[in-house]
């Protein structure tokens, strides 16, 4: 039995649970009747009635295992605490969660034979995570008010220790059971909503990242097509705004501005769908949108970009398979040192492999003639080029094929977050060499290979989500002391 003296520390109200679909109500109810008082308080501070300080915590999920439950499948990649001891962590927006967390909690009741418990945890949820509208009728006094009768988010409880591997658990605290506190996972969930002008709701779990427009144009038109085909699987396509196509029509107004980091989401109705994301150029971008898709645990990402060839074997249109990736981007230096290796996803680089081969046509012989696996150099200085001298060195010893601005910080934080990464780059120049891509010659690459990138993508997806995602989640991302949640 789960020891409720034990977890009684961290919250109130436990109940134990031998079942995930029951746990899971017990959350969901919890949270909601949280964010229901937050929702009234709110309201009656706006209309000016008298406020009353606000009590409204988070659901907590805890978990007691003895040396005696320790004996799992070592296989497992997730879903399985291997150090006897009391885990539990705090849960939020179970209704976006509510497969994810079945999953997760029916794994621990599976593999270990013990019972979970939930309650009240003596975390507050603060105000800005529940109360989503506009808040422009409120006035100036009141928004000074509010600090007295709701709680604010508390960065001290909005980190990343546990994804990092620094996190040690304080006396007073259970070992986590997940990456993110829901804390951590709210504070996402609003900055999400904030870069890519779409609801959380409709964010799938395979991610395409791009930095060009004519992707997005390429990925707009394929979705609409295979909306409107009843037996491709997926049942609508959001864009910004969160317009929505779907069989029956369109609804929703188009956004007249973009916003910094526009997405584009292909759905299914099981979330096994396609989003795809123009991140924008560079490295900062690039951390910040995995920063904040890493807590929705997405099966994998993959980025689809432009880089520059560097040997003379290349051809501009030729594909780069990434396997390894020199990290000059130092935008993750603190989180994730230089001196961690990335090592490649073996099913992400087979599938991709396997889709470039079914989308061109291409045989194993011909393959190699017009994809080069190596090492791709991601740098925070587009104009590494007037660098010349200072690269060259580092660039050739590396053995590096290929430079681009997001590559590297996008596979090093799904190393550092737990989500299978790769990259397919197209060559579009080879500064190196001579060969500087101009507007005739650019646009003629781009018409010709701009929708078979995306194709290969977007098949990329296919593949994985067919083999199963149990096997894609891959034991050399997991550290000795890890959480049970995937």
């Amino acid at each position: 039995m789960a020891d409720l003296d034990l977890h009684s520390r961290y919250a109130t109200d436990l109940e134990v649970f031998t079942d995930a679909d029951a746990a899971y109500k017990r959350i969901l109810a919890i949270y909601e009747q949280s964010a229901t008082t937050i929702r009234e308080a709110f309201a009656r501070l706006a209309k000016g009635d008298e406020a009353k300080p606000v009590t409204a915590n988070y659901p907590y999920l805890g978990v007691s295992i003895a040396q005696s439950n320790l004996m799992v499948d070592a296989r497992l990649a997730f879903g399985a605490l291997f150090e006897a001891g009391e885990y539990g962590t705090t849960l939020t927006r179970p209704a976006l969660f509510a497969d994810y967390y079945r999953e997760q909690i029916g794994l621990i009741l599976k593999n270990h034979k013990v019972p979970v418990c939930v309650g009240v945890s003596k975390r507050p949820i603060p105000l800005p995570f529940v109360i989503e509208n506009s808040t422009a009728d409120v006035t100036e006094a009141q928004v000074r008010q509010m600090q007295f009768f709701f709680s604010l988010p508390d960065l001290a409880f909005v980190d990343d220790e546990i994804a990092n591997g620094t996190y040690r658990p304080r006396e007073d605290a259970p070992k986590p059971v997940a990456l993110f506190t829901a804390e951590r996972v709210d504070y996402s969930l609003a900055r999400l909503s904030h870069y890519t002008a779409t609801g959380t709701e409709h964010f799938q779990r395979f991610i395409l990242l791009t930095n060009y427009q004519r992707y997005v144009d390429e990925f707009c038109s394929y979705a609409r097509k295979v909306v409107g085909d009843e037996n491709s699987g997926y049942d609508s396509f959001v864009e910004p705004g969160d317009v929505i196509t779907t069989q029956q029509g369109v609804s929703g107004v188009e956004l007249k501005g973009l916003p910094q980091m526009p997405a584009y989401h292909l759905t299914r109705g099981d979330k096994q769908g396609i989003t795809l994301i123009n991140i924008g150029v560079g490295p900062s971008n690039a951390k910040t949108i995995t920063d904040h898709l890493a807590v929705l645990r997405p099966h994998c990402w993959i980025m689809l970009g432009h880089c520059a060839g560097l040997r003379r074997t290349q051809y501009l249109g030729d594909y780069v398979l990434a396997h390894g990736y020199l990290r000059d981007d130092h935008v993750l230096d603190a989180d994730l040192p230089v001196w961690v290796p990335v090592p490649p996803i073996a099913e992400v680089q087979v599938a991709m492999q396997d889709a470039i081969q079914r989308v061109t046509g291409l045989d194993r012989a011909d393959l190699k003639s017009r994809v080069r696996t190596g090492t791709v150099a991601t740098t925070d200085n587009r104009n590494w080029e007037l660098r010349y001298d200072e690269f060259y060195e580092r660039l050739n010893q590396s053995r590096a094929i290929a430079v681009d601005m997001e590559s590297a910080t996008i596979a090093a934080n799904g190393f550092r977050f737990r989500v299978p990464y790769g990259t397919l780059l197209c060559v579009s120049d080879k500064p190196l060499h001579g060969e500087i891509k101009l507007r005739g010659m650019a646009n003629a690459m781009y018409r010709e290979r701009i929708a078979q990138h995306l194709e290969i993508g977007i098949e990329t997806m296919h593949l994985l989500r067919d083999q199963g995602v149990g096997q894609l989640h891959s034991r050399k991302l997991r550290s000795f002391e890890e959480p049970s949640f995937r």
